[in-house]
This record gives structure tokens, C-alpha cells and sequence, in this order.
């Protein structure tokens, strides 16, 4: 317990994350507790000395003394600034339960605004988007969680990889001595120029890959042919396949106060319990402990036989995870199971082999309805209220590339160049479809009223459902394959690993700005919130960010295998690798 003279509260320099209040200010001196109330423990609002008129235990009562000339008598700044100090969540839970008057603290605009402002630093731009009805208290409340469990987590892993770094030259040591022969300092230079090389045909040859497929595939009058043979759906593969999957190897620091996440020196959960550290083959020193992380890390390793390409985080408990896979299956996991190795269920209907005849490109869900899209250009709908029942097959003519759920309207787009509208409550289900492309439609966004959608022919659409008509369309210097729309602000990934931000008001989209964070390679998914922001690539890293201008990254996490997609969901991070394999990052309870 500390005691601090009026005088001192003005000294911002001292910003406690977690507070518990139990202030009793009598006199001029505050009281407040740091440490946080235990999460099983109810709050007491009496513990404040406030008493308010509402609160069943002053119904009999008149306001105390220390009340009247308690934190209720300091000037309305005062009592602003103190709030300033307790965790947002905090302001809009607990405050409205001690009286009114400190209720009002969670409307008071301006505060919200100053304390965004310390999370993001005085020179970043928050929100990148317009001001008008932002969600500040929600903002506020996601960036707070984000830095806690991100940064730390961050931090963490960059004391054991410090650690590992350290322990690099005794086990080479015991190693020498174990073998009695020496290293040849030469043979280690030889391999690494030998990596470098087979590095650098492999981008070579897939720069080469994409610019012939661009060849085979378009005709001279800029119509994508169709496709009716195995070379043409091969060549369809390759074009997405040299979107996904340069495995391009790099180290790199982010320059942005976030310390590298390496996802090699994380422990591996098949090695948990079974001997893993005898199976590295060398002795592992004992380290000092670490402090218990804010996130729960676990591979979900898949029966997959091919790549993921997506995964969607399902429910409101976000326990239950659906994958589609190169491998033309779709599957679902439990993430609460001690074993995640065998999938709840492997959709499909009876007498089919897989879920779809081709491969699963991209998922979709709104409600209790799943809807899964493949190369054999169909959607398929799953009833999961029903145990995964098959409800519906949509033939859309082309590969399914993107899916996207608007208000009682599935959205599809393929490789046709056309966005599609499709109800999928009636037995005929497509409503319209309309071409707004000169290319493959990649990605999608939308709201009740306007679809933006991203293509291969460099530029972004916004349609107007209602009117029937294209908006606006604005030609990008690269392409977008991953796109997010939440609120008034649109946040997309291109294919030479850019972010781009754009603001969206009533059908008027606006470029705003183009941020570099350090993706060497096509961003090949993207999640956006008030006060999030995630991106995955197939250079093998998953990024955190607070989504300032510039991005602020907290945290970048990297992987073994390119990384295909992700799914985010009230905190919850899934990722789907190209090493058939799902990991997910939620906080711990």
C-alpha cells in the first residue's frame, strides 16, 4: 500500500497496467493497491468508501463523511487522470458498479483518446481511419490485452533464444569431445554458401514459374481461359502455389521495440513427456525459471497429408477449429482435448472419399453454417448444428479462391474474374453475379451493403449491392490476396508483402497509407479489429501489431513452413502452416 500526496498524482511517468483500487482518500492522499484483483474474486465496490444510492448496501444509509470529502470531492481532472491509471477494462466493468459519478469516467471521450495516445506513442497516427464513431473504450481494452500478452510473450522468447545462443558453444564443445575430432571452420563456410545458393535458384525458379503461368493461363485478349484439362488446372495450381509458397529463410529484426519471436526455440509439444530432450542427442543445461507466459502455445498436428491452406476458428468459445487442406478435406479439431492429433470429424457425405474433389482454398462461417471452397469450383455448406452435415452444394463454373459471409449472403470469389451472390436458405440459391474484374478475384470484404474485393489485375472494387452498380475501383501498384474490414477502416496485404490501410464511409473507399513491416514475401492472410491488427506470410512469420500508422509490431513468430492463413477470434490466434499443421496462441485463463 503506498500513500501519495495530491501534488504527486500529477507525476504520469508512473503508469501502473494493473491496478486494484481500494482507495479511501480522506484528507487530500489517495490510496491505491497495484497487483489486480484475483480473477475468482468478486469486486467489492464498498471497498472503495464510496457509498452511492444505487448500492444495495447504502439503501439504509447516508453518504458517509469520507465519501463527501474523499475521491469524489477532487476536481473532475483529478479523478480523470487517476482513472487513467487502471486497466480499461476495469473503467467499463468496475467503475459503473462503485456509483454513477464514476461511471461517467467511461464516457468521457477525450480520456479514452489520451490513453490510446500513450499506447501508441505521441508519434503514431490512431486511428488510421476517420475519427467519427470510433470504438475508443474497445480499442483501448484490445491494445492493453494485445501488449501484455504479446510483449511478454516476445520477451520471453528472446531470453531462451538468448539462452540457446549461449549454450551454442558448450554443447559444441561436448559434442568434440564425445567424437574426438575437430570442426573444420572451412566445411561450415562451404555449407552455408551451398544453402545460400540452392536459396536463391529456388526464388529464381519461382519468379520464372509465375511469370510462365501468367503466359499459359491468360489469352491475347486478357481472358483467363477456362479450364478443361489437367495442364490448364495445373497451371491454375502453380499460379497460387507461387503465391504461397516461396520458403524464403531470413533473420530479421522488426525495428519496432518488438524482439523476435523465433519458432524454433519454442518448445515442441511432441517431445513433451516422451524423452524430447535425449532425441536431440545432446545435453540440455537447466536454465533459470521463467515467468509464466500471458499466452497458452499448441500445435495441433493435423492428419492432413498436404498442406493447409486455411483454417477458421469456430463458436463463441473458439474450442473448435475447421482446416481445409491441399489434401481436398476439410476437418474439425477440439482444441479443448488433451490429444489434438485425431479431428472430431472429417466432413463429407456418404460414398465420397474426401470433401471435395480438389483442393480446399478458403472457409468461411456465419452462424451454425460452414462453408468450404475448392478447386473442383464448388462451395459446400455444413450444417454444424447437425453434427457436421452436408446442407448444400453450390456449382459456381470456377475455382473458389475467397469466401466472405454478408448478412443472409454467402459471397464467392473465383477464378472466373466474377464475384457471386448466393442465398444459401433456398433451394436456388444464387441471387447475382457480376464480373468487376479483369483477372482472378482474390479476396473479399464486405458489409450489408457493399462488397470490396481484391484481384490479380491490380486493382480493388467496391460494388453497391443495392444499386447494383460499381462504386468506385482503384488501380493499386501490386496485387491484394488478404483483405480485412472492420468498422470504417480496411486493412489488406498485396503480393510483395506490403500492408495497405484504406478508409470506407458510405460506399466512398480511400486509400490512406502503405506500410512496410517487415513481410518479405505475399501476405497471405490478415485479421484487423479497433485495436488489433495480425498478418501471416509465406516468408514463414506471423505478425503482431497495434494498428497505428505506422503499425506498431509487438511480437513477429517464426515458423518452419510458409504460413497459408489465419484466424482470429476474441484474442484467439490460429495459424495454418505448409508443414500440415495447425498452431494456436490463446490467452491463458
Amino acid at each position: 500500500m503506498t500513500e501519495r500526496s495530491r501534488d504527486d498524482i500529477d507525476d504520469k511517468s508512473k503508469v501502473m497496467s494493473e491496478v486494484r483500487t481500494n482507495a479511501d482518500i480522506a484528507g487530500g492522499m489517495t490510496s491505491v493497491e497495484q497487483g489486480g484483483p484475483a480473477q475468482d474474486e468478486p469486486f467489492n465496490p464498498d471497498s472503495l468508501g464510496i457509498q452511492d444510492a444505487g448500492h444495495p448496501s447504502s439503501a439504509a444509509a447516508s453518504p458517509s463523511p469520507s465519501a463527501e470529502s474523499g475521491l469524489l470531492s477532487l476536481p473532475w481532472e483529478l479523478v480523470t487522470h487517476i482513472a487513467s491509471h487502471l486497466p480499461a477494462q476495469c473503467v467499463i466493468s468496475v467503475l459503473p458498479q462503485v456509483c454513477q459519478t464514476l461511471g461517467n469516467v467511461g464516457k468521457d471521450s477525450t480520456a479514452w483518446q489520451l490513453r490510446a495516445r500513450r499506447l501508441t506513442g505521441s508519434q503514431a497516427r490512431f486511428p488510421v481511419g476517420p475519427r467519427d464513431d470510433f470504438d475508443w473504450p474497445v480499442a483501448c481494452v484490445e491494445m492493453e490485452q494485445l501488449t501484455t500478452c504479446w510483449t511478454n510473450h516476445a520477451h520471453l522468447l528472446a531470453r531462451e533464444n538468448q539462452e540457446d545462443k549461449e549454450d551454442i558453444p558448450q554443447m559444441r564443445q561436448q559434442q568434440r569431445e564425445g567424437k574426438d575430432m575437430e570442426v573444420n571452420p572451412e566445411d561450415d563456410v562451404r555449407l552455408a554458401e551451398e544453402e545460400e545458393g540452392a536459396g536463391v535458384l529456388a526464388l529464381e525458379a519461382a519468379y520464372g514459374a509465375d511469370e510462365g503461368v501468367d503466359v499459359a493461363v491468360e489469352g491475347e485478349d486478357d481472358e483467363v481461359q477456362p479450364i478443361e484439362g489437367e495442364d490448364q488446372l495445373a497451371s491454375l495450381r502453380d499460379v497460387l502455389e507461387v503465391e504461397r509458397d516461396h520458403r524464403v529463410q531470413y533473420d530479421a529484426t522488426d525495428g519496432n521495440d518488438a524482439a523476435p519471436n523465433h519458432q524454433e526455440d519454442m518448445v515442441d509439444p511432441r517431445n513433451e513427456g516422451d524423452g524430447g530432450e535425449a532425441a536431440a542427442g545432446h545435453y540440455q543445461p537447466p536454465r533459470s525459471p521463467s515467468p509464466p507466459p500471458a499466452l497458452e502455445c499448441f500445435t495441433v498436428h493435423t492428419d492432413h497429408i498436404a498442406q493447409v491452406n486455411s483454417v477458421f476458428l469456430l463458436g463463441d468459445d473458439r474450442n473448435v477449429c475447421a482446416t481445409g487442406s491441399r489434401d481436398w478435406n476439410v476437418k474439425l479439431w477440439d482444441l479443448k482435448a488433451k490429444s489434438r492429433s485425431a479431428p472430431l470429424q472429417t466432413l463429407g457425405s456418404r460414398g465420397n472419399y474426401s470433401t471435395h474433389q480438389g483442393w480446399v482454398w478458403c472457409l468461411a462461417s456465419q452462424g451454425s453454417e460452414l462453408a468450404s471452397g475448392g478447386f473442383d469450383s464448388t462451395v459446400k455448406l455444413w450444417d454444424l448444428q447437425a453434427g457436421g452435415a452436408e446442407r448444400g452444394v453450390i456449382r459456381t463454373g470456377a475455382a473458389v479462391l475467397c469466401l466472405q459471409y454478408q448478412t443472409n449472403l454467402l459471397l464467392v470469389g473465383a477464378f472466373d474474374k466474377r464475384v457471386s451472390m448466393y442465398d444459401t436458405r433456398v433451394a436456388e440459391p444464387l441471387v447475382k453475379s457480376v464480373r468487376l474484374h479483369s483477372n482472378a478475384v482474390m479476396c473479399l470484404a464486405a458489409d450489408d451493403n457493399y462488397i470490396i474485393s481484391g484481384s490479380k489485375d491490380c486493382t480493388m472494387v467496391v460494388y453497391d449491392c443495392r444499386a447494383d452498380k460499381i462504386l468506385k475501383k482503384i488501380r493499386l501498384r501490386s496485387y491484394l490476396l488478404s483483405m480485412s474490414y472492420c468498422g470504417s477502416e480496411v486493412w489488406a496485404g498485396d503480393n510483395k508483402g506490403m500492408l495497405h490501410s484504406f478508409s470506407m464511409q458510405a460506399g466512398t473507399l480511400k486509400p490512406l497509407s502503405r506500410f512496410d513491416v517487415g513481410h518479405t514475401a505475399v501476405v497471405t492472410g490478415i485479421h484487423n479489429s479497433p485495436g488489433a491488427l495480425y498478418t501471416c506470410s509465406s516468408d514463414c512469420t506471423v505478425k503482431v501489431h497495434i494498428p497505428c500508422a505506422p503499425p506498431r509490431t509487438l511480437c513477429t513468430l517464426r515458423h518452419q513452413a510458409g504460413v497459408n492463413g489465419l484466424s482470429v477470434n476474441a484474442g484467439v490466434l490460429a495459424v495454418a502452416s505448409g508443414d500440415m499443421s495447425v498452431e494456436v496462441w490463446r490467452p491463458r485463463k
